[in-house]
């Protein structure tokens, strides 16, 4: 923060560190003054003790070598009064140690830390989704309660941020046990605050707040995370259960609305009437965009999925909303899932995301379509990120497996 410099006393006097000399010859420091403060600068240089004038602060001998360093000596003076000079002028708190910051180049970021975050914020409101602005929210309040506890500070110059800080900010991440009812951080979800970390800082260099990226020598460490998914039995279960419950019903008509399409919480919210198509075969299709990634996403409709949608065309909230679907928060949806489970007597976390594994691994993989099918209608950007549901298709490879063997028995026949 920038403060108003009154009229102050500087000096710069040259001395010596008898207590550190070796072989009869100590270090050189410049001692800065200002208004009754000091602190003191190496110059990396060393004079024989019995050469020094401690009143003049220079060498006594007029020998070559030392006549070049009273130059020397007098040019770092220079240097020393031109920062000083250059702290009034720009208006900044003077100071010895920050006359010595300059002179080592060590002077403090215009910008600090949470600046940073707030110029993404700002800057991105109509750019990212909500929710990915809210993400980096969070990593910003991790950030904060790190350095309450760990220096007792509000924030830090950009300058400051370097691999140090990074690494004690994972550990303090590693380590941080949430006062509420949420569980502590995943392996993961740490490496998803570093990755934002990292982007903000990426953008502090394009912006040139700072000369070199703190990131240049740290390494994400993301763990392969298995993606459950619900098997064929488990989907009947829930598809037939008896709910007496309207809440609960409903619940169970959107999760399998999701099972046999695929399509995530925040997108099912936003399907509307005009969503649904007719598709290139004549039957149903849902033409919509990710809202995550805005990739367009054509869904040719399973019968399963058509009933859910006629189920609700003229519900009131919906008609309301202009929607397919009534709304339901997240929270709310989940929690009901919970209950549903335990009435199927369903041990595995049922989540409404559990539905989005469900399509890609259950009803179509497993069934036969080609990945790249099931990459489009996921909305995926790249083919990789399908891939990492085709690796838990146990059944379907011991199927095609079967198959296989079936072919090389009939030959050896």
């Amino acid at each position: 923060m920038k403060r108003k410099t009154l009229t102050a006393t500087f000096g710069v006097h040259f001395v010596i560190r008898k207590e550190k000399a070796k072989d009869g010859k100590a270090p050189v420091f410049a001692r800065v003054t200002v208004n009754n403060q000091r602190c003191e600068v190496s110059i990396k240089k060393s004079v024989p003790i019995r050469d020094w004038d401690s009143r003049k602060g220079k060498v006594k001998s007029l020998t070559d070598e030392y006549k070049n360093l009273n130059s020397f000596l007098e040019q770092i003076r220079t240097i020393l009064v031109e920062h000083y000079q250059d702290l009034i002028v720009e208006n900044e708190e003077v100071t010895p140690a920050a006359v010595k910051s300059r002179f080592l180049g060590l002077e403090e970021s215009k910008y600090s830390l949470l600046e940073l975050f707030d110029y993404h914020d700002s800057h991105n409101q109509k750019i990212l989704k909500w929710g990915t602005l809210k993400n980096y929210r969070t990593t910003k309040n991790y950030i904060e309660r790190f350095l309450k506890s760990h220096s007792n500070r509000k924030d830090i110059p950009l300058n400051r941020l370097n691999y140090q800080f990074i690494c004690d900010f994972e550990n303090f991440l590693r380590n941080y046990q949430p006062l509420d009812h949420h569980a502590p951080l995943s392996n993961n979800g740490v490496m998803k605050h570093l990755e934002r970390l990292r982007k903000l800082a990426n953008l502090a260099v394009r912006m040139e707040w700072i000369k070199k990226n703190p990131f240049a020598a740290y390494r994400l460490k993301f763990k392969r995370v298995h993606r459950d998914c619900l098997t064929e039995k488990e989907l009947e279960l829930i598809e037939n259960q008896d709910l007496k419950i309207e809440r609960l019903r409903y619940v169970r008509d959107l999760f399998v609305f999701s099972c046999y399409t695929g399509i995530s919480y925040g997108d099912v919210m936003r399907l509307a009437p005009s969503n649904v198509q007719q598709g290139i075969d004549g039957g149903l299709w849902i033409f919509t965009k990710r809202e995550k990634t805005d990739n367009p996403v054509p869904i040719p409709l399973l019968p399963e999925a058509e009933k859910m949608i006629e189920a609700y065309r003229q519900h009131p909230k919906a008609v309301s909303r202009g929607t397919l679907f009534p709304l339901i928060s997240n929270q709310n949806l989940n929690a009901y899932l919970k209950e549903i489970a335990d009435l199927c007597g369903i041990s595995k976390n049922l989540t409404f995301h559990l539905a989005r594994h469900t399509f890609a691994t259950t009803v179509t993989l497993n069934n036969g379509v080609p990945i790249e099918s099931v990459s489009k209608m996921l909305g995926h950007s790249k083919l990789s990120t399908t891939q990492i549901y085709a690796k838990v298709v146990e059944v379907k490879l011991s199927q095609d497996m079967k198959g296989l063997k079936e072919k090389f028995a009939i030959k050896k026949k």
